[in-house]
């Protein structure tokens, strides 16, 4: 159950308008790597999560509701940025309103050039927030990913945070605000404080490499092929163990040779590696059985109710 609390979750504030600045926040608000973008991502996540995982569906329901928040700061935010622009479009009894407010050819023309950045401010939105990007590109759900599994979930969440926050650094480039700077600079640092909560919440969950249930094929999953001509470079992702089997990785100098000589690969034998086929395939049933009973255990067959009431203890 959601309810609204009147006070920002941080005192968003604005020196003065910026109409150019806020056609450029317009990205966090409805871009691919935006607000609603992650608030809409972790809560669609959550549902599949509530009973096998119900502590992942509490984080994942909390930063929801707190990208929700953020959504609100950034939508304040323009709207602030775009000040006085709404008043003088809603008088329509006198055309010329606007442009008195302005005063001057010169700052006509410097209106203009401004709302060209994005001219749905003017023309559509009466001077408010659009639900696009910076470059008027409407939201899609086609910007959330949601997989149902929770170790490919989390890795989706620790990248889109990632995402997030290099954003909010470009941005903070192209103001000189003290007061916008201030906002970005919180947004941008709740990004890493989520990050963390999502690399925590993967690591409590063990096993979760690869991501999912089935193992990778021992044969390929530590063959490096070279794929280009020229310098050979060689580094701890071809050079060494790999991070999280802890095979050694074999480096493919002749990936054309290796094909023809192993029939496609179909006949390279494992090396670097002690997995094989049977190892594998009693991987794979031990970790299947271990989440199917994780579900199991947390799903009712019949008289299925999201949650008692209350749900939480009285405090």
């Amino acid at each position: 159950m959601f309810y609204h609390v009147k006070e920002l979750q941080f005192n968003a504030r604005v020196s003065k308008p910026d109409p150019r600045f806020a056609s450029l926040l317009l990205e966090q608000f409805g871009g691919a790597n935006g607000e609603l973008k992650a608030a809409m991502q972790y809560f669609v996540q959550a549902f599949p999560a509530k009973q096998p995982y119900p502590d992942k569906y509490d984080l994942l329901m909390d930063i929801a509701t707190e990208e929700f928040s953020h959504l609100e700061i950034v939508g304040a935010t323009i709207q602030m940025l775009l000040s006085g622009m709404s008043g003088a479009l809603k008088n329509a009894a006198e055309e010329s309103e606007i442009m008195q407010l302005l005063n001057g050819t010169a700052a006509k023309e410097n209106f203009i050039h401004e709302a060209m950045t994005n001219p749905q401010f003017g023309v559509l939105s009466g001077g408010g927030p659009t639900l696009t990007d910076s470059n008027g590109n409407p939201w899609t759900a086609a910007y959330v990913t949601a997989n149902g599994d929770l170790t490919v979930d989390l890795r989706s969440n620790i990248a889109a945070e990632s995402r997030a926050k290099i954003v909010y650094e470009y941005l903070l480039q192209f103001t000189e605000d003290p007061y916008v700077k201030e906002t970005l600079r919180f947004l941008m640092t709740r990004e890493v404080a989520h990050f963390q909560m999502f690399e925590a919440a993967l690591n409590s969950i063990q096993p979760n490499f690869p991501p999912g249930v089935l193992q990778s094929d021992p044969r390929y999953s530590n063959t490096y092929f070279n794929m280009s001509n020229g310098t050979e470079v060689r580094g701890p992702w071809n050079d060494g163990s790999s991070p999280e089997l802890g095979e050694t990785w074999q480096y493919i100098d002749d990936p054309l040779q290796k094909v023809l000589e192993t029939d496609g690969l179909l006949n390279m034998a494992p090396a670097g590696t002690d997995r094989t086929e049977q190892s594998v395939k009693e991987k794979n049933e031990e970790v299947s059985k271990l989440r199917r009973a994780e579900i199991n255990k947390a799903t009712p067959d019949k008289d299925i109710q999201w949650n008692t009431y209350p749900a939480s203890p009285k405090k």
